[in-house]
């Protein structure tokens, strides 16, 4: 099995990301977690893939918290990376697979296992953690992947723009650029919670905006939108999504702005970045305001 180069645990980081499984990519029960946590967990995981050892029984990596809060805080206290540990380590996702005669399968596994924290805050404090052994089956299986960069989720404050952006990373290099769900797939892919923003202006202003703001702001492709209705008064039933990559100036501008202050960034992002959401029955342009 191991010898079919296309499987995403015999690629190799580089530029343009680390390979996330695309089974990692589209968990669902993610609602929990906060977007430093989805941050955090891209590092962990990357750090998994990298060391080759992955399928090994009982691997075990470890990382200090120095290592950990480069990306998440400036702070010197490990408060926020405990809180984000502790969040991922309780949290419990639905992932979906092939098994190996190619029939769908559904595992319901926690994410991660740490087995040792340091409590101490001294700069050798260290967390160890593992992955359970029927996901890391799973990823050991994997042949699909989207190459995420790290410090573009840590660059992101909206939880939904980091699930939006791995889900165009999955996709990004196919011959088609748009992918269409149903609105509930959409919602559980983001993260959404369940029975929250059911009203389409709601769905609209707090989850698709602020989403596509960031993703249009700070990574290296962008994305718009379609919420599609059957009639101008139907509730939306399907996503779709379109993607393209960024040149020239508007890649740069991503850059640059990945590399300046958190501070005032939703400000600048809304004076520079178009947020395309059209409305199939009012191809209606979401206000850069909102």
């Amino acid at each position: 099995m191991f010898l079919n180069m296309s499987l995403t645990l015999l690629q190799k980081s580089n530029f343009d990301g680390f390979p996330k499984a695309g089974e990692l990519i589209e968990v669902t029960g993610t609602h929990l977690l906060e977007a430093s946590d989805r941050a955090l967990l891209n590092t962990l995981i990357q750090r998994a893939h990298d060391s080759g050892k992955l399928t090994d029984v009982d691997a075990e990596w470890e990382l200090t918290f120095s290592e950990l809060r480069q990306g998440l805080s400036r702070h010197e206290s490990n408060d926020r990376v405990r809180a984000s540990l502790d969040r991922l380590g309780n949290v419990r996702v639905t992932v979906h697979y092939q098994s190996s005669t190619g029939k769908p399968r559904t595992l319901k596994t926690p994410l991660l296992a740490f087995t040792d924290t340091d409590d101490e805050d001294d700069v050798t404090a260290t967390i160890q953690y593992g992955i359970p052994k029927r996901l890391r089956f799973v990823l050991a299986r994997s042949n699909r992947w989207g190459r995420v960069r790290c410090e573009v989720a840590y660059a992101m404050k909206c939880k939904y723009a980091i699930a939006l952006y791995e889900l165009v990373c999955l996709r990004i290099n196919r011959e088609s650029s748009v992918d269409v769900f149903t609105l509930e797939r959409f919602r559980e892919l983001l993260g959404v919670p369940p029975g929250t923003y059911a009203l389409g202006a709601d769905f609209q202003r707090f989850v698709v905006g602020p989403a596509l703001l960031e993703v249009n702001g700070l990574s290296d492709f962008g994305v718009a939108l379609d919420l599609r209705r059957r009639h101008s008064r139907a509730p939306v039933h399907e996503v779709a999504v379109s993607w393209w990559k960024k040149e020239g100036d508007e890649f740069r501008a991503a850059i640059q702005e990945r590399g300046r202050s958190k501070v005032g960034r939703k400000e600048r992002l809304r004076g520079q970045v178009q947020v395309i959401v059209t409305d199939s029955s009012a191809a209606a342009l979401l206000p850069r305001s909102e």
